[in-house]
């Protein structure tokens, strides 16, 4: 019996899985925003390329 109770009152691991769990948050996170700013980054390359191409053409 007081292997079961040592073994309900060790706390010993709970670190690792707080940590664990708090990268996992920061990982998500950090997807979420990629996903959500890549519209944007698209927009400007997209411009950067649409001005080289512009600048392009006029010097010839």
């Amino acid at each position: 019996m007081t292997f079961v109770r040592n073994f309900w009152n060790d706390e010993q691991g709970q670190d690792l899985i707080e940590y664990t769990l708090l990268m996992a948050f920061v990982a998500l996170a950090s997807a979420a925003l990629f996903i959500g700013a890549g519209g944007s980054i698209k927009s400007i390359w997209t411009v950067a390329n649409t001005q080289l191409a512009n600048a392009a053409t006029s010097a010839s």
